[in-house]
């Protein structure tokens, strides 16, 4: 029999970190993760059902997603050789500080933003620079960008709009870092769809952009498709540390159909978006709460109680919310997703009967 210290073999970058942590419940509506509360419609669903019914299972999926790339090609306007798919846009982050960075070398995002550019950076045991938001949760970039380039900053990861405050930054802002940043430039756009707002044609002039967008927000959270839109050098080194066979069979097909029949989607989007401002108008009606203004598929909103307290009753109650207010900037914060019309309408329910 083997006893050793297992412990002492664990890198001390990793024995510091604390990992991605999420609530669940069993059952109630789940407004925590940012998912599309809408299944695929029938017809979609159809699609890729028939799809199903040929596939191999017992062979590799197409290492190129060569289908899907061309799906998107055709969607957003761009050539497939700046395309790159991942297992979620996680990965694809992790792809791109593995090629631009070495140990000890420093990333930059600003804070408080989305937890994974920290957890998998110092994962890797690089340095994380993280400039803190403004009142408004904007930015100025000229101070910024002298502190970021004496850092010797490699990559500064610009999640557009912002995880968990919902806003887009400041365009004017974004575009100024990404002109005199000496370094990368990534504009995490998973919640494009819901914000309409995006960098996509500026990057025919800036070689240090990079965008990346995820279909997890818009109805394949299960099947973790994630897509990065590099230079096409850019894609070509990328493609040199991604794993092969990263993207399944299944999950290229579905994602697949998805872009290939977006109408449908397209429909609960504007659904969510319609919900989003009903959603924003109701909170404000409550006294103890701030809501903030949200081009996401989720509501930032702070509450002058204890917002631990309000977070357990809401969970004990069959409605799940993002708590947030361990993070010194978020104090009784919670992040609601925008659900259907009858989920918002028990979320506001437990909210206000949870206050009193």
């Amino acid at each position: 029999m083997t006893e050793i210290n297992l412990m002492k073999l664990v890198c001390e970058k990793v024995k510091s970190l604390k990992a991605y942590h999420v609530e669940t419940v069993e059952e109630g509506i789940k407004l925590h993760a940012n998912e599309n509360p809408y299944p695929p419609s029938p017809e979609l669903l159809k699609k890729i059902l028939d799809r199903f019914e040929k596939l191999d299972l017992n062979r590799y999926p197409d290492p190129d997603c060569k289908a899907l790339k061309e799906g998107i090609s055709t969607r957003i306007g761009v050539p497939t050789n700046q395309l790159v798919i991942g297992n979620g846009s996680d990965e694809l982050i992790q792809s791109l500080m593995q090629v631009f960075c070495n140990e000890g070398d420093t990333i930059a995002f600003p804070d408080p933003t989305f937890a994974m550019y920290a957890i998998t950076a110092k994962g890797m045991g690089l340095n994380v620079h993280t400039f803190p938001l403004n009142d408004n949760w904007d930015f100025e970039a000229a101070p910024l960008i002298e502190k970021l380039n004496a850092s010797h900053a490699r990559i500064v990861f610009i999640s557009y709009p912002n995880n968990p405050t919902g806003n887009c930054f400041s365009r004017t802002e974004i575009q100024k870092l990404i002109e005199n940043f000496e370094g990368i430039v990534v504009l995490d756009e998973a919640y494009y769809d819901f914000s309409g707002q995006t960098f996509l044609s500026e990057m025919k002039d800036h070689n240090n952009l990079v965008i990346l967008r995820s279909l997890s927000k818009i109805g394949l959270a299960g099947l973790r498709v994630g897509y990065g839109i590099y230079p096409s050098s850019l894609a070509d080194e990328i493609n040199k540390v991604r794993l092969p066979y990263n993207s399944n069979s299944i999950s290229q097909i579905a994602a697949t159909e998805l872009m290939n029949n977006f109408d449908t989607v397209q429909k609960q989007i504007d659904s969510i978006k319609e919900e989003r401002i009903r959603l924003l108008n109701e909170l404000a009606k409550i006294k103890s709460i701030t809501a903030f203004p949200s081009d996401a598929n989720f509501i930032l909103f702070q509450t002058s109680q204890n917002g631990e307290n309000i977070f357990r009753n809401l969970m004990g109650n069959g409605v799940l919310v993002r708590n947030l207010g361990a993070h010194p900037r978020l104090t009784n914060c919670m992040r609601a997703t925008i659900g259907t019309k009858a989920e918002n309408d028990q979320f506001l329910d437990r909210l206000n009967k949870a206050i009193q």
